[in-house]
């Protein structure tokens, strides 16, 4: 990451405080947050419902504080948000309110329920004939010991999701050992690739990649 966009997103996120802030969790997604929609997403701050823009999912939802920093920095939202975080009044909650926050495609934070969404929301894209959209989903390693995950990731590669990506942050933080799980996605028909979470333009390339199948990518980074 650029040193003062570092350094920017880092003040954004200290504006947050409070036990529910998950910081491990939200810090373990930053870079992969900031290259997609800086390098990567079709977005617009100033149509968040623009219709031909790009759509993100964060499947984990419970540390929502760098994707909040994201957006603000992006343009979304006033960044002096980020210091009202879980007031009773505030925009920004323990989870992404779609409700409530410019930018949030989805309402999320129940795990295991943001990429079978993701898999809904390939569809209406296709069904509305907006071919060059894509649906971007993060989650994270210990949030795919959830059976809905590979309910949707069975069905997508069955199908051939094209305009879908999975982004897998892998912390090391599942109970299970799941490794490697790039391998397990590619036996299930997807094009899965495994990268450095911190390297900015192996992300880029590999989120910019789009095949004839759905695309996963497995971001890794520092145990949490």
């Amino acid at each position: 990451m650029q040193m003062e966009a570092s350094r920017e997103l880092e003040a954004l996120m200290t504006l947050a405080t409070g036990d529910e802030k998950h910081a491990a969790s939200a810090t373990s997604t930053l870079d992969v947050l900031y290259v997609l929609y800086e390098r990567v997403l079709r977005v617009d701050p100033s149509k968040p419902r623009w219709e031909e823009r790009d759509r993100f999912i964060l499947s984990k939802g419970h540390g929502p504080v760098a994707y909040y920093a994201v957006l603000a920095r992006k343009g979304f939202f006033p960044a002096i948000e980020l210091s009202r975080f879980l007031e009773y009044d505030s925009i920004l909650g323990a989870h992404p309110d779609r409700a409530q926050v410019p930018g949030i495609e989805a309402s999320t934070g129940s795990l295991g329920h943001g990429l079978p969404m993701a898999v809904g929301v390939s569809y209406a894209l296709r069904a509305k004939r907006l071919a060059e959209q894509r649906v971007v989903v993060l989650t994270g390693d210990a949030e795919l010991n959830e059976g809905s995950n590979w309910e949707a990731i069975m069905h997508a590669g069955a199908v051939g999701l094209d305009n879908l990506t999975l982004v897998a942050v892998d912390n090391r933080s599942s109970s299970i050992a799941i490794d490697p799980i790039s391998e397990k996605l590619a036996s299930f028909g997807w094009d899965a690739v495994t990268v450095d979470g911190r390297d900015h333009a192996a992300l880029r390339n590999a989120l910019s990649t789009r095949a004839a199948v759905p695309t996963a990518v497995v971001a890794i980074v520092e145990p949490a």
